[in-house]
């Protein structure tokens, strides 16, 4: 078993942002609960979420020359000599492969455990096999989907464990009753617009050919990012006026999930999709795009929402058509929709965390 007083190291960009981010907090959270020293260390000044531990704040640092980033990493490199941590894990983006090699022969001390959580596999590890080897021979992996283990196996020899993002359901679902001032029928979508991997345009040229506009149902697209003038300028070019509405980013999107018909996830990629999870633990089903990675580990078609063919347009008016017509089997879906995430918990999936570390101590 895990001695009790276990020190453990959270390496990520950031806390605040995205969805490694969020369960790098969330984990957080769980470690120190179980009477784990916490100690999370982070690039990027953004703290958002909710997290517990120590904090190691070296996006407060001058990065500006190479001889300030390579300072940067001798002093991570020391405070790594001076804890001795029992297990490390990393969250972040892997994409300069001279860090990379600095960070895992240079800074850690001893076997570091590497996450997974996207399904550009590049953006965690070298697109070249033999450097990906050479890098992180010595260190561990964990996935974040089984299809993701199983691309690691096929394109790396690396083997990796697959342990699911964790959510605090609890806080989810209690968010998710505050009360907004919504009064009309939408679907909804949520994410990023930094990037195009979501795919909101696609979205929206779908929502414009099915039956919901002419029955004045919405759809509603929370989220901000550079691309979000030029989905305006889309919503204006397909006259849908006010049908479609931008919310903004939202720090609690659950409410507006949790009102929602049923939530439509059109993305290029994932890596598990944590915005199918949340809808589905607010007892909102979701459509989604069959795409790698993630969303067929999560929705089962037709019980507790729709798999689409992956990047098939036609497919994808048709499911969302079918999901908003057929009332009937939006409620089926509807019952099945919070009982089905439930496996995703922060305890059952901490659980899994200390399982996977006691087989590395």
């Amino acid at each position: 078993m895990i001695p009790k007083k276990t020190t453990i190291a959270l390496v990520g960009d950031s806390l605040g942002g995205g969805g490694a981010e969020r369960v790098h907090a969330v984990l957080s959270v769980f470690f120190e609960s179980k009477g784990i020293e916490v100690h999370n260390i982070i690039f990027v000044d953004d703290i958002v979420y909710d997290y517990k531990g120590v904090v190691l704040n070296l996006g407060k640092k001058n990065t500006a020359t190479t001889f300030k980033k390579l300072q940067r990493l001798y002093e991570l490199r020391s405070y790594f000599k001076k804890h001795h941590f029992d297990f490390v894990l990393d969250f972040r983006y892997r994409v300069n492969t001279i860090n990379e090699f600095l960070m895992a022969h240079y800074v850690y001390q001893s076997s570091v455990i590497y996450t997974i959580h996207s399904g550009i596999l590049h953006n965690y590890i070298s697109k070249r096999p033999w450097i990906a080897r050479f890098i992180y021979g010595k260190h561990n992996f964990v996935s974040v989907s089984k299809a993701l283990e199983k691309a690691l196996l096929q394109q790396y020899k690396i083997k990796a464990q697959t342990i699911y993002n964790p959510f605090e359901v609890e806080k989810i679902q209690e968010l998710a009753q505050v009360r907004m001032p919504m009064d009309d029928t939408y679907i909804i979508a949520v994410g990023r617009m930094n990037e195009k991997v979501k795919q909101f345009d696609v979205l929206i040229e779908a929502y414009s050919k099915t039956v919901l506009p002419q029955n004045g149902i919405k759809l509603k697209i929370i989220g901000s990012g550079i691309y979000l003038e030029d989905l305006k300028r889309l919503v204006a070019e397909k006259n849908l006026g006010d049908l479609v509405e931008f919310v903004g980013y939202q720090k609690n999107p659950f409410c507006y999930q949790k009102n929602a018909l049923f939530t439509v996830v059109t993305s290029e990629y994932e890596g598990l999709s944590n915005v199918i999870i949340e809808s589905l633990l607010v007892g909102t089903p979701a459509i989604s795009y069959d795409c790698f990675a993630g969303p067929s580990e999560i929705i089962t078609d037709r019980f507790n929402g729709l798999l689409v063919e992956n990047q098939n347009k036609q497919k994808l008016i048709e499911a969302i058509d079918l999901l908003y017509t057929d009332a009937e089997l939006r409620v089926f879906c509807k019952a099945n929709s919070v009982p089905s995430a439930l496996r995703f918990s922060v305890e059952k999936i901490g659980n899994e965390w200390l399982d996977y570390l006691n087989t590395k101590s």
